[in-house]
């Protein structure tokens, strides 16, 4: 049985999220899906597993709803279930940085597809490699030569990238590419001269490139704990 994890965000400006969350639980228990999704004033970041087919009519019901209709979806199979239930919370940020300042789904940063970053450090440009997830995400794995700031906490970012040099260009990653939304957004804010993002994060990258230039696994949060790259190829 081959079951299907799928994860996407959108920065946009909803209303009305406690409807919005009863139709989205009405739906995950109709094709009985698992995992948890985060809604907010300033978007939705989702993170579901399901039988193949179930996630695809989700999917379709997503499309159906123009604020939604051009979500962007990670994608992996296994053969068990990656959640043990199913949540849907309201909350103040969908990735909490604690800077009101920055809006994302009003602007966002440059992105930088897998294609062109393997191309770039196939050629060793120079480019930092900027991990913007927690440290003990990075402990089971990274980006080879990447640069990390030690966070226990996302919201700690901001005051972390205070010591790094401001004029070398920059190229952030995360696990799905939600927080450098956030994270490449205030880094220009701050007055870095070229700041890019990796277009879907690791888990697009690895869709795209295996795990070129990649050593180790990633971190994510659900029972899997880990995921390789060999697991988007099934």
């Amino acid at each position: 049985m081959k079951i299907l994890h799928i994860a996407a965000y959108k920065f946009i400006t909803l209303t009305k999220l406690e409807m919005l969350r009863e139709e989205l639980f009405k739906q995950c228990q109709l094709f009985a899906l698992t995992g948890t999704i985060l809604l907010s004033k300033e978007g939705m970041n989702l993170n579901l597993s399901g039988l193949v087919e179930n996630i695809n009519q989700f999917k379709f019901f997503l499309q159906q709803d123009t604020r939604f209709a051009d979500l962007s979806f990670r994608e992996n199979y296994s053969h068990t279930i990656s959640f043990k239930r199913l949540k849907i919370k309201i909350k103040k940020e969908i990735i909490t940085m604690h800077r009101p300042a920055i809006h994302p789904e009003l602007a966002r940063a440059p992105s930088l597809a897998p294609e062109t970053l393997k191309e770039w450090l196939d050629e060793k440009r120079d480019v930092m490699l900027l991990d913007t997830r927690n440290a003990f995400e990075i402990n089971f794995g990274t980006f080879q030569g990447a640069v990390h700031l030690n966070l226990q906490h996302f919201s700690e970012f901001p005051s972390a990238i205070q010591s790094l040099q401001h004029h070398q260009p920059v190229v952030t990653f995360c696990t799905g590419g939600i927080r450098c939304e956030k994270a490449a957004l205030f880094m220009l804010d701050q007055g870095f001269s070229e700041v890019y993002q990796l277009e879907g994060g690791i888990l697009n990258y690895f869709s795209k490139m295996g795990d070129a230039h990649y050593q180790g696994e990633c971190f994510v949060f659900d029972e899997r704990v880990t995921v390789a790259p060999a697991m988007f190829r099934l």
